[in-house]
């Protein structure tokens, strides 16, 4: 299996540097992770929708330049209003997804503001980790842990209570 995080910005903070790296490389024994990032675009104090909607789509579309090199990989976007699920739940999503013979997955993590309409359509299933919003740099820790977490109990061994 080859996991993609394919995320908008860069993280600055160590703590949250290491932490990918720690998953990373637990990961390692179960899957393949490569990380993919984009330039984020500066957002305004109380940016105005039309430059909101701009920022969205500069976004979008470097994102969408890494999404095209991918054509048979499995696209799953982290939005709000996408698919809520448990950890024993997501582990039986990634397995189902392996079965059905998607040796690729690319996990999309937005920036502060979201992602554009066309990554969410060009998505093959939307995410939620939660109906709060989270740093995007926090975000790529918590997927990782939840990836890690649902390899564990897809492998019936201990770490998930």
């Amino acid at each position: 299996m080859n996991i993609t995080i394919l995320s908008v910005g860069k993280i600055k903070e160590k703590y949250f540097t290491d932490a990918v790296k720690e998953y990373t490389k637990r990961l390692s024994r179960y899957c393949t992770v490569r990380i993919e990032e984009v330039a984020d675009e500066p957002v305004p104090e109380k940016a105005p929708e039309a430059i909101q909607k701009q920022i969205l789509k500069t976004e979008g579309e470097r994102l969408m330049k890494i999404l095209d090199r991918y054509p048979g990989a499995y696209t799953l976007a982290l939005a709000i209003d996408g698919t809520a699920y448990d950890s024993v739940s997501f582990s039986s999503c990634l397995s189902r997804l392996q079965v059905q013979g998607y040796s690729h997955l690319i996990f999309i993590i937005g920036g502060s503001i979201g992602l554009s309409q066309e990554v969410l359509d060009k998505a093959s299933a939307r995410i939620s980790f939660s109906r709060m919003t989270f740093p995007h740099q926090l975000m790529r820790v918590i997927l990782l842990e939840q990836i890690y977490r649902a390899q564990r109990i897809a492998h019936h061994e201990p770490y998930h209570k």
